[in-house]
């Protein structure tokens, strides 16, 4: 099977943030996932997850990918279907960025679509996304790609903690990252900790919604986090803290971090750089702090966090 487009999927850019992190603080480096194909992290664990069924006759030639999304995940299969000859039909929301929708569009995906409550993203309308998927999966020649529950995801992100390690030269004190379906920190996490034993693994999540900081579930505006109960592949016992970060927090962030880094990222990214700081003001200058840049702020041009 030839690689094609699928073979500029990993090999993004390593940087570090020169003008956010205070002088005192942990050096802060940055992954720009934006560099993927379709411009997310995503495209890593997308073709995970279809190559691995494709390899073991669980997705036929020819078939239909169903999946529910909040448009990052469903975008990076429909690049992925869109390459290996695949259909995609998705379970999408309002509450999710309208640009997502169009460049499912443009793959060939079709989009089935699950009105939300007021715009909000809540452990309500996950269910009803999951739900409608799993509907739409039961016709024939079609596949549930299920990405809270399959295995596979999570070895899609073995190649992300590598890059981190090598690019880092082998200096890495801390992970952080945020938690939607929990396959990027553990993956990232079990290829840094081959080589950092003592790596410090921080989960990220919205804090209208902590509930795996032991909290009630709320609504909040992150697209692809915080689902509102605790994601079947979650394994707490390899993460050593859960920080919160708010919606407000989260876009204030991503503005920042286009007009004083110049990194065009989404809110999750945002969220993902306010812990980042917190933790590295905590391990001090002689330290080092990664995270990840999920995806392109051109994901978001539709939503109020770059108006």
């Amino acid at each position: 099977m030839s690689d094609g487009v699928l073979a500029g999927i990993g090999g993004t850019p390593l940087i570090e943030l020169t003008r956010l992190a205070p002088p005192d603080s942990a050096r802060i480096l940055i992954k720009l996932e934006s560099a993927n194909p379709t411009g997310s992290m995503k495209d890593r664990v997308a073709r995970a997850m279809i190559e691995a069924a494709a390899a073991d006759g669980r997705l036929k030639p020819g078939a239909t990918v169903v999946e529910y999304t909040a448009g990052t995940t469903g975008i990076s299969l429909a690049l992925v279907c869109a390459a290996l000859g695949f259909k995609a039909h998705f379970v999408f929301s309002d509450a999710f960025s309208e640009d997502k929708r169009r460049v499912m569009h443009a793959y060939g995906a079709e989009i089935t679509n699950v009105p939300s409550r007021g715009g909000e993203i809540s452990k309500e309308l996950f269910e009803r996304l999951i739900a409608t998927a799993a509907e739409l999966a039961r016709r024939p020649g079609h596949w549930a790609c299920d990405q809270l529950n399959n295995r596979d995801g999570e070895a899609g992100y073995h190649d992300l903690g590598e890059e981190l390690w090598r690019q880092s030269g082998g200096r890495l004190d801390a992970l952080v990252q945020v938690v939607g379906t929990a396959h990027s920190i553990h993956g990232s996490a079990h290829a840094l900790r081959a080589h950092n034993p003592r790596l410090a693994v921080v989960a990220v999540e919205p804090a209208e919604t902590p509930v795996l900081s032991g909290g009630v579930p709320g609504t909040h505006n992150i697209d692809g986090i915080g689902i509102g109960f605790i994601p079947p592949l979650w394994r707490r016992a390899e993460v050593d803290e859960i920080l919160t970060v708010s919606t407000l927090e989260a876009k204030a962030m991503a503005r920042r971090l286009a007009r004083e880094e110049g990194i065009f990222a989404g809110t999750s990214t945002g969220a993902n750089v306010a812990a980042a700081l917190s933790v590295a003001q905590r391990l001090g200058p002689e330290a080092t702090v990664a995270t990840i840049a999920i995806d392109s702020g051109l994901r978001y041009l539709s939503t109020d966090i770059f108006r």
